[in-house]
């Protein structure tokens, strides 16, 4: 399998964060969406990444379909044993890719009452997050999900920023910080991106163009950062 992608794309993360839980061997192929050459329009309906070439040839587009696939053709299963079980982790992941849209415009707030105004929309839906988690584990049980993975790209996003510009999308929904501590710690989140994908999205959501860029540098400025901060 080949997976088309951009670098700091939640959507392809999602894919490739699937791919990682399953054991699934996959390549990459980076793409600039600036400047889309012509053999990726041509398989890609909608000009969008991901795109998944499977071992058969064929190109899967949209990423709910894709991982679709992925549960259909793997061993592995993610999404639960009864209907219901199923229908809820859909339900769920659904939700998870509605919000990814919304954190890069969050992200991307040039001003402090431009990223409060979209940071209260955000909390909207982490809101029903907290309610609906465990105190411990994963979203479904003991084991790794459906939903946790369709959740890791917002959540990976969220620790980078608290980490390197001191802002904390999470603050006041403990359960949500403890499932995102305990989805960092499987290391799927760093398996499922480019080796620079850090320095990618730091470059993009935390220049001096964006607010949460200008607490960066304040914070570098102020202070020493540690040795694991941006």
């Amino acid at each position: 399998m080949k997976i088309v992608s951009f670098k700091i794309c939640p959507f392809v993360q999602r894919v490739t964060a699937l791919l990682e839980a399953k054991g699934i061997a996959y390549d990459v192929e980076y793409i600039s969406l600036s400047d889309k050459p012509q053999w990726f329009l041509d398989v890609s309906p909608n000009g969008q990444v991901p795109v998944l070439i499977t071992d058969n040839g064929a190109a899967l587009f949209e990423s709910e379909a894709i991982v679709e696939y992925l549960e259909e053709v793997s061993d592995i299963k993610h999404m639960g044993d009864s209907a219901e079980q199923r229908a809820l982790a859909r339900a769920w992941g659904y939700l998870a890719a509605k919000t990814y849209l919304p954190q890069c415009g969050a992200m991307s707030a040039s001003s402090k009452s431009s990223l409060q105004e979209r940071h209260d929309k955000l909390r909207v839906t982490l809101n029903k997050l907290e309610k609906a988690l465990p105190a411990e584990g994963f979203f479904s049980g003991q084991k790794l999900g459906w939903v946790d993975i369709a959740w890791l790209p917002i959540l990976h996003r969220f620790e980078i920023i608290k980490r390197c510009a001191g802002f904390d999308f999470l603050e006041g929904f403990s359960k949500v910080t403890a499932w995102q501590q305990r989805l960092m710690k499987t290391g799927i989140a760093e398996q499922s991106v480019a080796d620079d994908f850090e320095e990618k999205f730091v470059g993009y959501y935390l220049s001096n163009s964006t607010y949460l860029g200008q607490l960066r540098g304040e914070r570098s400025l102020g202070k020493c950062c540690a040795a694991n901060c941006c």
